[in-house]
């Protein structure tokens, strides 16, 4: 289960800038490997409170959490996502840690130590190269490989329910099998991110992303636009002119009683509001559209036409 940035903070959801700032104040003093002294458990602590207030103190990265929710933010932002634009270093620097030289703070997170081992990142990029703190050169740059998009057909039932798919895609020459969770709401426009599953880099650097985007699949009369779902529904001339009770399919598989206004033009909509496709990222659902046309019929029997003689001579 992923971890939620706002609880290793210890603060709320409504906390502003400056309390987010204060709560890893606080945490930091408390774990900051300078106070630990190589306690594993206590500096994994720490690269967590680090990574929440990397992502807490950016409005933007704040925001897409606030959004997306732990699990998902984490399954589309990697860690180099995370620490962009981001200078631990010198935040710490402020909070009266130290930030040059060997020993102390560089020690414990660069590549200080003999014969080039590094301390307390265990060889985690992050506190290898982010800031400008962390030991006493940076490592140089490695380009990463290429993105990739692949565009798997959904049914509805498939974006309402969600569902798991096995892909087969080329990656670097080598064809992989890979199973993708595809979440509820994956609508037209919309895709998910899969870290490091893209193309890998030819220079040693991290793999590309791989994204997942959504082919909809209209299908049993129908039809999808974003979350909402339109159903034509074809009615008689009597029906349209009198109202009448209606039994309408819903794209759950359910059935709804809808009831015909007399009167009811062609082409006329009606809506079942919560009745579409879940949202991906939120609460509810899209709506419902029983598109009514009314069926003409091409051929009269002759009571028929003295039927509608009559109901002429009265103004209709």
């Amino acid at each position: 289960m992923a971890d939620d940035y706002y609880n290793i903070l210890g603060i709320d959801k409504s906390a502003s800038a400056a309390d987010i700032k204060k709560a890893y104040r606080k945490l930091a003093m408390k774990y900051h490997p300078d106070k630990t002294k190589g306690n594993k458990e206590l500096e994994d602590k720490f690269k967590k409170i680090s990574e929440a207030y990397a992502v807490l103190s950016d409005s933007e990265k704040r925001k897409q959490y606030d959004t997306y929710g732990s699990a998902d933010f984490q399954q589309r932002y990697s860690q180099e996502d995370i620490f962009k634009n981001f200078d631990l270093g010198d935040i710490l620097k402020e909070f009266g840690f130290g930030g040059g030289g060997r020993g102390g703070f560089s020690a414990s997170f660069g590549q200080a130590g003999p014969r080039g081992r590094s301390g307390f990142s265990g060889g985690n990029p992050f506190f290898q190269n982010v800031g400008g703190g962390f030991g006493q050169q940076r490592a140089q740059p490695r380009t990463p490989g290429k993105d990739m998009e692949y565009e798997i057909p959904l049914t509805l039932e498939e974006l309402i329910h969600g569902t798991k798919k096995t892909i087969t895609i080329s990656q670097g020459g080598a064809t992989n099998a890979i199973e993708v969770r595809i979440p509820k709401g994956l609508t037209q426009g919309k895709k998910i991110r899969l870290a490091g599953k893209g193309e890998p880099s030819p220079h040693g650097g991290p793999a590309g992303n791989l994204y997942i985007k959504s082919k909809p699949v209209s299908s049993d009369g129908f039809s999808i636009d974003g979350n909402d779902v339109f159903l034509t529904q074809p009615v008689k001339l009597t029906q349209a002119l009198l109202g009448d009770k209606l039994e309408i399919p819903t794209p759950s598989g359910k059935t709804m009683n809808l009831t015909l206004p007399a009167g009811t033009s062609h082409k006329a909509r009606m809506r079942l509001p919560g009745h579409g496709i879940p949202h991906m990222k939120g609460k509810g659902c899209g709506d419902l559209y029983v598109v009514i046309t009314i069926d003409m019929p091409k051929k009269l029997t002759e009571k028929q036409k003295t039927v509608i003689q009559e109901l002429k001579a009265t103004g209709l």
